[in-house]
């Protein structure tokens, strides 16, 4: 499940050939408006209709479809691309990250080392962690088996229509199927088959309020 037809549905992103060649889904590296100030970069294509909020950052090099919402103080680094119809919202943050067709990161969310698939969404305050504490190589843990990636940083590969709820944090090399879902506050780490829930496992105690 880790070929990149595995995960996504390239026909839903306009830079599928970057998986050309690829075995693994982790390998590959206008007529606009602006509400307000935005900082924009060299080497930065921005398709039309798109929005830019006041206080976005986009440093660059980067690749934004058409009709997405680049909402306040988004901070853009190196190395994105963008879909159509996407959203990037307030305080979110994205470095090397590729987003296929109506993926939303809306509100407060990291996502380095990334792909996210096509309608994928994250809650807010997903972080997606991509530097393992220990500074080793990101390895994938699947059942019996211990990939090496080869790769310092790799954050997460969320599949299409994939659900990540408030909170969440998706811990490095975490590879998540299609149509699935990570519950709010849950720390995820390794491979969740398509369509899988992911839930925390502590109850919550409702007791009476004393007066």
């Amino acid at each position: 499940m880790f070929k990149p037809e595995d995960l996504f549905d390239l026909s839903q992103t306009e830079h599928a050939a970057l998986f050309d060649g690829c075995e693994f889904a982790w390998e590959p590296g206008l007529h606009n408006q602006c509400k307000g100030v935005a900082w924009v970069g060299d080497r930065v294509s921005i398709g039309e209709g798109t929005m830019l909020e006041d206080g976005v950052m986009i440093k660059g090099p980067a690749i934004i479809g058409r009709h997405c919402q680049i909402r306040h103080n988004a901070y853009l680094r190196e190395n994105v691309i963008i879909g159509d119809h996407c959203v990037v919202g307030n305080a979110t943050e994205l470095k090397n990250a590729l987003l296929f067709n109506h993926a939303e990161a809306p509100h407060y969310n990291y996502i380095g080392d990334s792909i996210l698939g096509h309608k994928a969404h994250l809650g807010a305050g997903v972080k997606i962690s991509n530097l393992k504490v220990t500074r080793s190589n990101v390895v994938i843990q699947h059942g019996g088996d211990r990939l090496e990636t080869g790769l310092r940083k790799f954050g997460a590969l969320i599949g299409d229509r994939t659900e990540i709820g408030c909170n969440a944090v998706l811990n490095p090399g975490s590879i998540l199927g299609r149509d699935c879902l990570v519950y709010p506050n849950v720390s995820w780490r390794g491979v969740l088959p398509a369509g899988h829930i992911a839930k925390n496992s502590a109850g919550v105690e409702v007791v009476k309020r004393g007066v």
